[in-house]
């Protein structure tokens, strides 16, 4: 059996992976180790637009690669015409689009209809072209991967999609985000980005859905109960790790016009290598995102032992388990006093770091893939 799998995303350089290249990479490397235990092992094709480098050809030494250049229409032009002339028996599409053509027997992933409950977080032209390629993805592919069982009630509550042609497959979290054996190396990096204890830290892209106005607003009703109640203390700082994104401007202009100076620092893109120090050293991290189909930074965040406050919307409840505090991500008061109670009450904080990483044993991508083979049969 062939299995073909759009591995285009996978090998986007790290500074532009998100969470669904994330997804991608983690989940065919997971499926690379897992296809020779299998009953009848399948062979693995990956369909790229850019060559892998030397490592990634080397860890992924089981895979035969099919590299096909094409500066435009990559997917419904030259994907296609391989599709074509040389099918494999099943195409996984885990972060893209399924081509135009296609063999008979197809799996996606869908991973969140964002689009639909913020469309002012997106361009109207990418906006629209989500909403005619996940339509499309609803009535064409065989199967559909959600990566929550909260994407999964969406696709079927607003897309009409046959909730028997869904299965839900949670991600694992990224083995390299953990929390580093050396002390000394969380004390180190922070003061490397000029950061002091206590800070709260968010990862993600600087996008209006992530809610990041409101955390503001909160921590700045913070800084201000915290000047009446422990004068003698040093204040805490909020630290936003990421890359700009669409709107990003909606974002940071109001942030920068609560005038909190240095109590709020915006890193921009922290590279991989930084991220579990920077984290492992907050006091929490702060996600209290307005829509989330999955939600990789909680993950994160238990694996580093840190305790988390987020959002009681969306996926992100199921995500974290009982390793969060959750709040109501439309509630700045609200907020404000889950960012208190994780400063102030260290017997809460614990609390949540030790059912964090319990939580974290649901979420493996050896799991994962183990459930996408049984789902293709393979």
């Amino acid at each position: 059996m062939l299995l073909g799998i759009d591995a285009s995303r996978a090998l986007r350089p790290a500074s532009q992976r998100t969470g669904t290249e994330l997804y991608s990479r983690q989940l065919i490397e997971a499926l690379l180790r897992l296809a020779p235990t299998r009953p009848a092992p399948p062979s693995l094709r990956l369909y790229t637009d850019v060559a892998p480098d030397q490592t990634t050809r080397q860890a992924w030494a089981g895979a035969d690669w099919r590299i096909i250049p094409s500066p435009r229409l990559w997917t419904h032009a030259r994907l296609s015409l391989e599709m074509l002339r040389r099918p494999p028996d099943v195409l996984f599409v885990p972060a893209h689009v399924l081509p135009l053509w296609r063999p008979r027997r197809t799996l996606v992933t869908i991973h969140d209809l964002g689009y639909l409950f913020f469309p002012q977080a997106h361009p109207l032209r990418q906006r629209l072209y989500l909403d005619l390629t996940t339509r499309w993805h609803g009535r064409v592919a065989t199967h559909i991967l959600a990566d929550s069982h909260a994407t999964a009630h969406d696709l079927t509550r607003r897309l009409g999609v046959d909730a028997r042609r869904i299965s839900v497959v949670y991600p694992g979290f990224t083995p390299t985000m953990q929390r580093p054996a050396d002390p000394s190396l969380l004390q180190r990096t922070a003061a490397a980005y000029g950061l002091s204890a206590p800070y709260f830290f968010y990862v993600g892209t600087l996008q209006p859905r992530k809610n990041l106005v409101r955390v503001a607003q909160a921590f700045a009703h913070l800084l201000t109960r915290w000047a009446a109640e422990r004068p003698d203390a040093a204040p805490p700082q909020l630290v936003l790790a990421g890359k700009p994104g669409w709107l990003s401007d909606q974002v940071l202009a109001p942030i920068r016009g609560l005038g909190l100076g240095d109590q709020v620092r915006i890193l921009g893109y922290v590279p991989q290598t930084d991220l579990p120090a920077l984290l492992s050293g907050a006091a929490a991290l702060v996600f209290p995102s307005l829509y989330e189909g999955f939600g990789f930074p909680i993950l994160e965040a238990q694996a580093c032992g840190v305790p988390v406050l987020t959002s009681s919307t969306s996926s992100c409840p199921e995500v974290a388990g009982a390793g969060a505090l959750l709040v109501d991500p439309h509630d700045t008061d609200a907020i404000a006093a889950g960012l208190w109670r994780l400063l102030t009450e260290p017997a809460l904080a614990q609390s949540l770091i030790a059912h964090g990483q319990h939580n974290l044993r649901r979420f493996r991508w050896e799991i994962a893939a183990q459930q996408v083979f049984d789902i293709l049969q393979l």
